[in-house]
């Protein structure tokens, strides 16, 4: 431990994870935001999940809490934010890192309840946590927002609600940066490319019938740098130096974490 965010206090929603044999972006995140010292509210809809990524950090001597909440439900954001005030005493740091996908498709083949149902939790509901977090941000005097979008924001992949989300997540970004900057608020994001992550891979396994091996060697081969995906570690890292003072000079950006992904494809 270094100390990068001694005496903040942060949330990070999306702290659970789905199960897997590799660690995801959120708890990853979470881990290592306790472990340079920040007081870490976990949040995720599966309670469960939460609570053993509290308990993880608990195990490592830092401190962590664990809280449920959906947030496509504008009660559940405001209720987390209230937690963080009650149990944290400020608000210095918003993580959303969230992200659903499931029964995505092309545009033609999409149907309506699987595109409003990836909207309203990418995109709506990261929204929604930022906006009942800015007042008390405000009321501090500054505080920093990091959000998780995606590669596919900007390079076509077949899965149009996901793309479309997470090109909103990027806008969404800026323009909470421009318009409260004079708060000494930051507002940043962060692109992954393609990580091996248990949702990414273990995700992808079993809803297409392949084998593990060989999703991941599929992934692999279609990454520039060294032939091998990142690690939700690598989206932590970049989301602890966005989160903290190192970065106090820095909003409105997107940070594409993704292997020159992005590069290769201009």
């Amino acid at each position: 431990m270094t100390g990068r965010l001694a005496g903040k206090a942060a949330v990070v929603v999306g702290a659970g994870q789905t199960p897997g044999e590799t660690i995801g972006n959120g708890r990853a995140t979470a881990i290592l935001f306790a472990r340079e010292g920040a007081r870490v509210l976990c949040v995720d809809r599966r309670l469960d999940s939460a609570l053993e990524t509290a308990a993880m950090i608990a195990g490592e001597g830092g401190e962590a809490r664990a809280f449920e909440a959906d947030i496509s439900r504008e009660a559940d954001c405001v209720a987390l934010i209230a937690e963080a005030g009650a149990r944290l005493g400020r608000l210095d740091i918003l993580h959303n890192n969230v992200g659903v996908g499931a029964g995505d498709s092309s545009i033609a083949r999409l149907d309506r309840e699987t595109w409003e149902r990836i909207l309203s939790v990418n995109l709506t509901g990261m929204w929604l946590t930022i906006k009942h977090a800015l007042p008390v941000m405000k009321a501090q005097g500054g505080g920093a927002i990091v959000n998780i979008s995606s590669v596919a924001a900007i390079a076509p992949a077949n899965i149009i609600a996901y793309e479309v989300s997470k090109a909103g997540v990027n806008k969404l970004t800026t323009s909470t940066a421009a318009l409260n900057a004079r708060h000494n608020i930051r507002c940043n994001a962060i692109m992954p490319g393609l990580m091996d992550t248990p949702m990414a891979v273990q995700g992808y396994s079993a809803s297409r019938g392949e084998s593990v091996e060989a999703i991941r060697a599929a992934r692999n081969a279609r990454v520039p740098l060294g032939g091998k995906m990142g690690e939700a570690w690598d989206t932590a890292y970049a989301a602890l130096f966005l989160a903290s003072d190192e970065a106090k000079f820095i909003t409105g950006q997107i940070l594409a974490v993704d292997g020159g992904a992005s590069v290769r494809r201009g």
